[in-house]
């Protein structure tokens, strides 16, 4: 009887945030990322064959979208750092924070706020890029996959804007991996059917914290 109640409405992910929003840390404002991937990081080679635990129900809106996204990219860790200097709950790389004006990794991977709002901000910015895209592509098939606006979102935020465009204008042929053999494909499957509708799309948008 429960699981019929919930069944068409939720998504069963784990929900685990373990640190407070904490304040900016001066100290050491030119740390690098030798510094950073000294770290434990995490191991995206069984990346999707991993078991989600089952803690929590959330809606498969942006909040249900952002923590399955944070839980696969680091089992939402804010201070997870990969091999190859990913960092945070949802692995941005330090070119990506420029666009942001945000140049110091230690602040970054010690402010879970900051890292909430870079998200929010890339998701916005993303789907400004992918505005025409969303428009064109939402509702056809590419792969044996019905593309979604979170499917296009989540595959930006794995290999970037133009290469989605790519794979949308392509039919799919242009198919990129990350650095851990994940495909826009395997994206636009796994996050497809969340409703982003909340979210504005936002051309130049900006990261401003209380």
């Amino acid at each position: 009887m429960f699981s019929g109640i919930f069944k068409n409405n939720f998504l069963i992910i784990f929900f685990l945030i373990s640190t407070s929003f904490n304040n900016f840390d001066d100290d050491n404002p030119n740390l690098i990322f030798e510094d950073l991937v000294t770290a434990d990081y995490v191991d995206k080679a069984n990346y999707f064959e991993e078991a989600v635990p089952d803690f929590l129900f959330l809606k498969k809106d942006f909040i249900g979208f952002k923590e399955i996204l944070g839980y696969k990219e680091s089992t939402s860790d804010y201070k997870k750092v990969n091999k190859f200097g990913f960092m945070g709950k949802y692995q941005f790389n330090l070119n990506t924070l420029k666009m942001y004006k945000i140049k110091n990794s230690k602040k970054f991977i010690n402010n879970a706020e900051l890292q909430e709002r870079v998200f929010l901000i890339n998701v916005q910015r993303n789907k400004w890029i992918l505005r025409k895209d969303i428009k064109w592509f939402v509702g056809s098939n590419i792969n044996n996959t019905i593309v979604t606006e979170s499917g296009i979102i989540a595959a930006a935020h794995l290999a970037g804007p133009g290469n989605v465009k790519k794979y949308l204008r392509s039919g799919g042929k242009y198919n990129t991996k990350d650095a851990f053999g994940t495909s826009i494909s395997k994206y636009m499957e796994y996050f497809k059917g969340y409703d982003l509708s909340m979210i504005e799309a936002v051309r130049k948008p900006k990261v401003m914290l209380s």
